[in-house]
């Protein structure tokens, strides 16, 4: 079941949801037929769409809104930040083809500040999982969910069986190791999954998490892995500000823990539009380079 039938099948069963669209159809074509006033296409205006989304949530109803991520979060930021955020809201926010998704698209459609914005935003929680499936196992958790939620929509095929059991701020331990964590989330945990796979070739014993919610993020598990391995690798389509890097660096430093972190994430510039093979080859986040990347910076500490 994809996203699109899966959503469906939550709305029908209660009355308080509606599906909310600022002109945003790619996953949800087939909804409007289906749900009839319980879906709004309020056009290329998301502050409109968020503000409208309040108002609904105050009279008791729970609006899942749609739009291109890069739009939801930074052109109706303020909304989301006053009108969903302060009052604690149940809004839910899908952003469309986020971080490297946008493949094709320049820096102006490029999402990769998102999480870093919605995560400044007290209470709001982000669910940014591994692929389309990763995303129907949880979704109605999400939107169950009595806060405000941004949701990265993934609709990539999964390469692996995910857990089914999911709980919000708990991470999925795809692969056991001892030697470095990788730890990742949404698109790129495909590439991380291979280059784990090329790193045990290289006799590197590599754990995998996938983190699937960002905010609450898995602490525990973190920790554990900071524990148990010589080194933590953080995997991201986003700034190195803000990310999941910045997460995982205040989580160590909060808890007096003290070990190596490399970073794969974009260092203050966008990505160069292409097709997505081509961006992740040009941007250095394929599964080979990954691993040459990792095992460069295990070379160097290892020489220190």
């Amino acid at each position: 079941m994809g996203y699109e039938a899966a959503l469906r099948n939550i709305v029908l069963e209660d009355e308080r949801y509606l599906v909310l669209t600022a002109e945003n159809r790619a996953a949800i074509r087939q909804l409007p037929e289906v749900l009839h006033g319980r879906f709004l296409d309020t056009g290329i205006s998301e502050q409109t769409m968020i503000g409208m989304a309040a108002g609904l949530a105050l009279r008791g109803r729970v609006p899942i809104c749609h739009a291109l991520a890069a739009f939801l979060t930074m052109r109706a930021f303020e909304f989301i930040r006053t009108d969903v955020g302060i009052g604690g809201l149940p809004v839910k926010l899908v952003g469309g083809v986020p971080g490297f998704l946008s493949d094709a698209n320049g820096p102006t459609h490029q999402a990769i500040e998102d999480i870093s914005l919605m995560r400044g935003i007290p209470g709001m929680q982000i669910f940014c999982p591994a692929d389309e499936a990763d995303l129907v196992i949880g979704l109605r958790t999400m939107l169950e969910s009595p806060q405000p939620v941004y949701i990265r929509h993934n609709p990539l095929t999964a390469v692996v069986p995910h857990q089914l059991h999911f709980h919000i701020g708990q991470a999925e331990t795809v692969l056991p190791g001892e030697d470095l964590t990788l730890l990742t989330y949404g698109m790129l945990f495909r590439e991380a999954y291979a280059a784990a796979h090329l790193l045990r070739a290289q006799g590197v014993n590599a754990r995998l998490l996938n983190l699937r919610t960002l905010w609450p993020i898995d602490a525990q598990a973190i920790l554990q892995a900071a524990r148990e391995t010589r080194l933590l690798v953080t995997i991201e389509d986003h700034f190195l500000t803000g990310g999941l890097y910045s997460i995982v660096s205040e989580l160590l430093l909060r808890n007096q823990v003290n070990l190596p972190v490399l970073p794969l994430a974009l260092e203050q510039r966008w990505f160069r539009p292409a097709l997505l093979p081509h961006v992740l080859t040009h941007e250095g986040f394929s599964a080979p380079q990954l691993a040459d990347r990792i095992l460069a910076f295990m070379r160097t500490i290892a020489a220190d």
